[in-house]
């Protein structure tokens, strides 16, 4: 009899157990909390669509948060696509926010086009923002020389905000950087005289903004502000003293050069003279010999 109670009693818990894990595997595959919120909220959605959700692993969570959002703020964006973008590996709930803040400040931007930005690696939600509310970027400081000689060394301010038409494969910060950089060097290497640059410094930043360097970027250049100039070295002066050094230094040489020249013909005309010497006692014996010139009579 124990024996038989203690089967029983073995049975029930197992079908208590085998019981619990059907209702987690039911209530894994059939979120009814999740379908019950989106009913509420006005994004329906069938819960059939739930669990179908599951079986293609999309999380239904992160997509059914996405269309709520999206449609309490008055966009409807077809579910599927939803669906497709995570599949592809983007983020869904920071494309519908793009949107969304970007249909708050009247900027258009599909779903497509959030989605092929989010997918080509940038943050669009991030991007959209920036569009808002313009960032200011500071490059690093800049020496160039004006026409006098006179190094000066500047830093500028550039506001940028995001373009979002260009924003796939345009160029990021580093260009734009690299390009006010070069415009600050070329314009004061135009300058006649480093007090132009000092007196009007705006006369950079216009040139500068001339030349139009947000052209392939994925930004807008709105302004650019120079926000320190400083005066460097009389680059001018110094090459100036350099190259009389080096003036000097050849002057030095040719005059070594002309005085070693000298010596040597100095040199080479006392050995000519010590040459001709030594040919006179030997012409004298030829003389003698020949009976040319005879001595002197006692």
């Amino acid at each position: 009899m124990d024996s038989l109670n203690m089967i029983a009693g073995t049975g029930f818990i197992g079908l208590v157990i085998i019981l619990l894990i059907l209702i987690a595997v039911i209530g894994y595959f059939v979120p009814f909390r999740l379908w019950i919120t989106a009913w509420a909220s006005g994004a329906y959605v069938g819960l059939l669509t739930l669990v179908a959700m599951r079986l293609r692993r999309v999380p239904p969570h992160s997509i059914i948060k996405a269309r709520i959002s999206a449609v309490k703020a008055g966009l409807s964006i077809p579910l599927d696509e939803l669906e497709s973008h995570f599949l592809a590996g983007g983020n869904v709930v920071d494309v519908v926010n793009a949107i969304i803040s970007a249909d708050k400040a009247n900027i258009e931007l599909t779903f497509n086009r959030a989605a092929a930005i989010d997918l080509a690696g940038r943050n669009v939600l991030d991007a959209v923002q920036m569009s808002v509310l313009p960032k200011v970027i500071q490059t690093p400081r800049n020496a160039a020389v004006a026409q006098d000689g006179i190094q000066l060394i500047g830093v500028a301010r550039v506001t940028v905000r995001t373009n979002l038409d260009r924003l796939v494969g345009g160029a990021g910060e580093e260009t734009i950087i690299a390009r006010v950089g070069e415009g600050m060097v070329s314009a004061i290497g135009s300058a006649p005289n480093h007090k132009d640059v000092l007196e009007r410094p705006d006369s950079i930043s216009k040139r500068i903004l001339a030349n139009g360097l947000d052209s392939g970027t994925a930004y807008e250049i709105l302004s650019i502000d120079i926000a320190d100039i400083d005066v460097g070295k009389n680059i001018g002066a110094a090459l100036q003293i350099e190259q009389a050094n080096a003036d000097k230094q050849i002057a030095q040489a040719k005059a070594e050069e002309r005085r070693a020249m000298a010596v040597a013909l100095e040199q080479e005309m006392r050995a000519k003279v010590v040459e001709a010497e030594s040919e006179v006692p030997r012409a004298m014996a030829d003389a003698f010999r020949a009976g040319r010139i005879y001595g002197t009579p006692a």
